[in-house]
């Protein structure tokens, strides 16, 4: 397929349309955006051969003119020579001349045209690929997003399951058990600690010190109220 067929394709292409269509959207873009990069290259290459021809042209074009100039000069040399069938000859290689230049200022004004025609074209290619990138960016991202939500999908999935809840109820029984086990490290620990068994002791000896006080209070208001009946 020749660079201008596949340029006229490119621009004709509905991008939107080919990715709905595509297995691999992000695959098909990325060949997309490939194959039209390298027929932009090549659609430079094409202008700046045109440009380059356009100039050799005109080269030629001031050597032609240059060469009438030549003839027309002679023509009037044989004339004042009064050599007439001269003059008659340098004006037939004159109009030759001028017959090419012609032909060569026809090239000319093809050239522009293909120059301006390779320029449009790249305009237009440039802005197919600008889009075609702002859209791989897009997919990109999309694709990314997805791969995020399918992955938390994955372990709200994983976490809901009644294999990681047991898991979680047995993690809790045990934390249950450590701390039980802890507590009651702490009240031995408490129990066997000295200043804690002296403290005892002595709240039970001030307890049996009151009781024995007021057993005693006791005692004696019964022996009052004997006595005072033997009275």
């Amino acid at each position: 397929m020749g660079i201008f067929s596949r340029f006229k394709d490119i621009i004709g292409s509905n991008i939107n349309s080919m990715l709905d269509k595509a297995e691999d959207p992000e695959k098909m873009i990325r060949l997309m955006i490939q194959e039209m990069e390298e027929t932009l290259v090549e659609l430079k290459s094409s202008c700046a051969a045109f440009m380059a021809d356009k100039k050799s042209n005109e080269r030629d074009i001031i050597d032609l003119r240059n060469n009438t100039n030549k003839w027309k000069k002679r023509a009037e040399l044989a004339i004042e020579k009064e050599r007439e069938d001269l003059a008659k000859e340098a004006l037939i290689e004159k109009k030759r001349y001028l017959q090419k230049i012609e032909i060569f200022e026809e090239n000319a004004a093809r050239y522009d045209e293909l120059i301006r025609n390779a320029q449009n074209d790249i305009e237009q290619l440039e802005e197919k690929i600008a889009a075609a990138r702002a859209k791989q960016q897009v997919l990109v991202k999309r694709q990314i997003r997805a791969r995020q939500s399918l992955r938390t999908q994955n372990e709200i999935r994983i976490a809901d399951s009644s294999d990681v809840l047991q898991r979680f109820e047995m993690y809790e029984h045990k934390i249950d058990r450590l701390e039980a086990e802890a507590t009651l490290v702490n009240s031995t620990f408490q129990k066997s600690r000295p200043g804690a068994s002296l403290e005892d002791e002595f709240e039970r000896l001030e307890s049996e010190d009151s009781i024995d006080s007021e057993l005693a209070a006791l005692k004696r208001k019964k022996h009052d109220q004997a006595t005072q009946t033997d009275s």
